[in-house]
């Protein structure tokens, strides 16, 4: 299966709630207020979120005002086009020119952080840069060795201390191994929540001011994981580390057949932060940069 029919198929549940209820909701061809009232509800059941489903009725309903949207065929086109115009322009994954490139990884337990973490510097080595994995996550058990683990399997080099010892000297080591031995990228994990009187978002800032002590400008990329099955969920953990770290992108994990998809949407909508990255299947291959394009149109098709 490709890229776009794995993204289609992980946005199945979506498309489905979306056009089985245009053609139900406005089966009479009419663009009313209560058909307008009942698509809301689609939309948010939907996980696009409360502004975000805002705007879209709002616009809607100045275009049917207007006879520009006149039954479910037009209203259809015009969603098309609307969403992807919320989306933005593609902002894929990259490295820029930085060396090391820092890339900062946050996330609560369990969203996929450690898999998306191997997968990315999986692809990093494929395409020819050495990366080291830094084990900042010190506090939760088997966190060092599942990190290790996904070090071994991607060719990744790893630096670790042991566990419970100080998450920013892990990746104050890391970035200084990266500098001494020519490493292109460094992607360093961390704790999703501590066993500890610390709190976690202080823990983040923390580690963040390190790694900007043991280089400048770093780190280059802040990625947060959440997962798409999480909902409303994700966005407000999206709003939490943000607030508290800044979060340059997300990376929206588990979009494979059970997530609600519009959580895309509304992260965009209501944060203005890209979605980078998309995990669509357990496969090395199956985390792909997020294309609003191929979003759209698999939710469209």
């Amino acid at each position: 299966m490709g890229v776009f029919d794995k993204l289609k198929a992980g946005l199945s549940k979506t498309r489905n709630a979306l056009f089985m209820d245009i053609g139900d909701i406005f089966s009479s061809g009419e663009i009313n207020e209560s058909a307008l009232e009942d698509f809301e509800e689609v939309l948010i059941s939907s996980d696009v979120g409360v502004k975000a489903t805002h705007e879209i009725i709002e616009a809607i309903r100045e275009k049917a005002e207007k006879k520009e949207i006149r039954n479910s065929e037009d209203l259809r086109s015009f969603l098309k086009s609307h969403i992807r115009s919320m989306l933005g322009p593609p902002q894929p994954f990259t490295l820029y020119d930085e060396r090391p490139f820092v890339v900062l990884t946050l996330g609560v337990n369990g969203v996929g952080k450690t898999t998306t973490i191997g997968k990315v510097a999986s692809r990093l080595i494929s395409e020819g840069h050495p990366v080291i994995l830094a084990a900042s996550d010190t506090f939760r058990a088997a966190a060092i060795e599942q990190l290790e683990i996904w070090a071994e399997r991607a060719g990744a080099q790893l630096v670790k201390h042991q566990r419970g010892s100080d998450p920013a000297a892990v990746a104050f080591d890391a970035i200084e191994a990266a500098k001494a031995r020519g490493i292109d990228c460094v992607i360093i994990d961390t704790a999703g929540r501590l066993h500890t009187k610390t709190p976690l978002m202080e823990e983040l800032k923390k580690v963040k001011r390190v790694i900007g002590k043991a280089m400048d400008g770093a780190p280059h990329e802040t990625l947060l994981v959440v997962d798409a099955t999480t909902g409303q969920n994700a966005l407000r953990q999206a709003k939490m580390f943000n607030d508290a770290v800044g979060i340059t992108a997300i990376v929206l994990t588990k979009l494979d057949g059970t997530a609600k998809g519009g959580i895309v949407i509304a992260i965009k909508n209501e944060l203005g932060i890209p979605v980078r990255l998309v995990g669509v299947g357990e496969g090395l291959d199956d985390l792909i940069d997020f294309d609003p394009d191929q979003f759209v149109n698999a939710l469209f098709e």
